[in-house]
């Protein structure tokens, strides 16, 4: 699977980017080692001893370069205020990428007062995300930044953003919009949003030296130097220390960011390339890039914040200094040719006024071009066992096929389901309408119980009715893409609403004694995507054996097989299928006769905390226990979504090849 294979990648990039700082580290303590040497000697030479480190220190100790006492101290001083200062940024940017968005002055699209243009960029990142199998990012837009430019942010997938400039909004055209996301959404499955923030992180911690050099000089012109030998050489020494710290810290900070570059300049190369592949439209991210190069203001970021995070955005957010050195994107010329080879070096030439008598916005390039009437297709109720298998092999990928296919899904969802789900305010009744009993008994008590339970003010029984006629035309493969399309809504919710959400819908679930497959599927995407974007933390590995998982991986395609197979005597034979793939444990499985979804629950939380080879393998087989019987249902899919949502991987829904 790319998506696991992109993360062990991610990984290694994440490991050498420790080391290439832990080396810009070092050379910052050098320079302030020697730094300290030579102030020190300065403050000796008038002949008065000096306290350093706690001990007093005369001209003749200052002899030479090696002075472990005073090396050791500054090098044991210099990894607290860069480790402080780096810990300090990394805790600021874990509550997701929404904090960065809102650093340059992002707002956030509400999809009930979003205008045409805006309702179109949510469109384009709502077809990825479910064409990807990710939660479906909370989307920004950048008021105050007239440039063309964008960017994704977040430590997961499950609390990444997507911001987009006011530019990219009133420049692009839909499909140079949609290779822009594409972009943004390579960075986002290949976990490049994650190394950004450390990057981040690790140059504000170097940062913070000459921070406080710069400070110590600010404050010394408020400080007035009195008459005398004792005080003259007081402030001469605060002067040079602080002098030193800039110097020192601004060092650092060059070298930092010259690693910054050139991680970025790569990665942008990749995640072009990943565009195209996504939209098989090459024209659209070169439209954008032409576009970026022809407008005078280009992507220049207006924001003092945005060098901060140069290297998060689509193009070069600032300019470029030290020849080009900090440039944290190839320039355009060189990342246009990369996708097409004949490009003359002619950029997008913007109209000063467009003729309306002649032309249009639309072909002036100055506003949306209408998408392409898709033609209407439906998902078949039945699919072949190699979709389960190509679903998990394209996971942490996208390709013009799946985003068609998802936005054949979408189209297929009612309108007034989609508006629905987009909307904090509709978004519980909504997901307590696709829990709802066919039995009019079961139905009644689920009612009464959603509207005992409501907050005060709520009226869920009359949003339900509301809801209703378009709930019975929702298609079985219309639901788990619903579903994502409402999980920014769900995660807008106040506290409060949000806990009481998650009772209800316990509650509902169980309200009839047993738990449907979709039930099951429904609960654990939700509670998984709300977890890891309250705690991205929440994703970490425990185990890297198979053999402390083995009872957890027999439930889990024990439940599997029993769910997927017809009848009850093939479930054993679906469980050593998929055992099957699992060599390095398959001693030590066995078939659970008494697996259900109760055990399957308690299996992936456990498993959850697996390697991703683990992971990678475990999904493998239970595709294989799903696929076993030759046809594969909407609701099998479903488990098996929820299976891949609970791993955190990726899968996009199953399609017919």
């Amino acid at each position: 699977m790319d998506f696991f294979e992109a993360q062990a990648r991610a990984k290694k990039r994440s490991a050498r980017l420790v080391v290439l700082f832990a080396l810009a580290v070092v050379g910052t303590i050098l320079a302030a080692y020697v730094a300290g040497v030579m102030l020190a000697r300065g403050t000796l030479s008038t002949g008065a001893d000096v306290e350093i480190n706690g001990q007093m220190w005369s001209a003749a100790d200052l002899d030479g370069w090696w002075h472990p006492r005073l090396f050791f101290g500054i090098a044991g001083a210099t990894f607290v205020v860069v480790g402080l200062g780096s810990l300090f940024k990394w805790l600021q940017y874990s509550t997701g990428g929404s904090v960065v968005a809102e650093s340059l002055g992002g707002r956030r699209i509400e999809p009930g007062a979003a205008n045409p243009a805006e309702r179109r960029l949510l469109n384009v990142v709502e077809e990825m995300a479910i064409a990807s199998g990710t939660p479906v990012p909370a989307v920004y837009v950048l008021d105050d930044e007239p440039a063309i430019n964008a960017f994704a942010a977040g430590l997961t997938t499950s609390d990444a953003v997507v911001a987009v400039t006011r530019g990219t909004l009133e420049k692009l055209n839909r499909d140079e919009l949609q290779g822009v996301v594409g972009h943004e959404f390579s960075h986002i499955l290949n976990g490049d949003m994650r190394l950004n923030m450390r990057l981040t992180a690790l140059i504000f911690g170097i940062l913070v030296i000459g921070i406080m050099g710069r400070t110590v000089l600010r404050g010394m012109r408020h400080v007035r130097v009195g008459r005398g030998k004792e005080k003259g050489g007081s402030a001469l020494a605060l002067l040079g220390v602080g002098l030193a710290l800039m110097i020192v810290g601004y060092l650092g900070y060059f070298f930092g960011r010259l690693i910054q570059a050139a991680v970025s300049r790569q990665r942008e190369f990749l995640a072009d390339a990943s565009a195209v592949q996504f939209t098989r439209n090459p024209a659209g991210i070169t439209g954008a890039l032409k576009k970026i190069g022809g407008y005078a203001l280009g992507g220049k970021m207006q924001s003092a914040h945005s060098t901060e995070i140069g290297h998060f955005f689509f193009a070069q957010a600032f300019g470029s200094f030290f020849g080009g050195l900090w440039a944290t994107h190839p320039p355009l010329p060189e990342r246009i040719r990369a996708i097409d080879p004949n490009f003359d070096g002619a950029f997008f030439e913007p109209p000063e006024q467009v003729d309306v008598a002649r032309e249009s916005f639309v072909s002036a390039g100055l506003a949306p071009a209408r998408p392409a009437q898709r033609a209407a297709t439906s998902v078949p109720p039945v699919l072949p066992p190699a979709a389960a298998t190509a679903a998990l092999a394209a996971a942490g990928t996208l390709t013009a096929e799946q985003i068609a296919h998802a936005q054949t899904l979408v189209d297929g969802i009612p309108a007034g389901l989609r508006e629905a789900a987009r909307q904090p305010e509709n978004v519980a009744a909504l997901l307590y309408g696709l829990l709802l009993a066919d039995d009019p008994a079961a139905r009644a008590g689920q009612r009464r119980f959603a509207a005992a339970r409501a907050p005060e003010g709520k009226n869920p029984l009359a949003q339900l009715d509301a809801l209703e006629p378009w709930l019975r035309r929702l298609p079985a493969a219309g639901r788990l893409p619903l579903v994502q399309l409402a999980l920014p809504a769900v995660r807008r919710l106040p506290q409060a609403e949000l806990d009481a959400l998650v009772d209800t819908l316990d509650e509902l679930v169980h309200a009839d004694g047993t738990v449907t497959v979709f039930e099951f599927a429904l609960q654990k995407l939700l509670l998984r995507t709300l977890e890891l974007g309250r705690n991205p933390g929440a994703a970490i590995v425990s185990f890297q054996s198979f053999v402390p998982l083995a009872g957890d991986l027999s439930v889990l395609l024990s439940a599997l097989a029993r769910a997927a197979s017809v009848a009850p005597a093939e479930a054993p034979a679906a469980f050593a299928a998929g055992a099957a793939h699992l060599p390095l444990v398959r001693a030590q499985l066995a078939f659970v006769p008494a697996a259900d979804l109760a055990a399957l629950d308690r299996a992936l939380d456990r498993l959850a905390g697996a390697s991703p080879a683990i992971k990678q393998a475990a999904l493998t087989a239970a595709a294989t226990v799903i696929g076993h019987d030759g046809r594969i249902e909407v609701t099998e899919a479903e488990l098996l979504r929820a299976v891949a949502a609970a791993l955190d991987c990726p899968m996009p829904p199953l399609r017919a090849a």
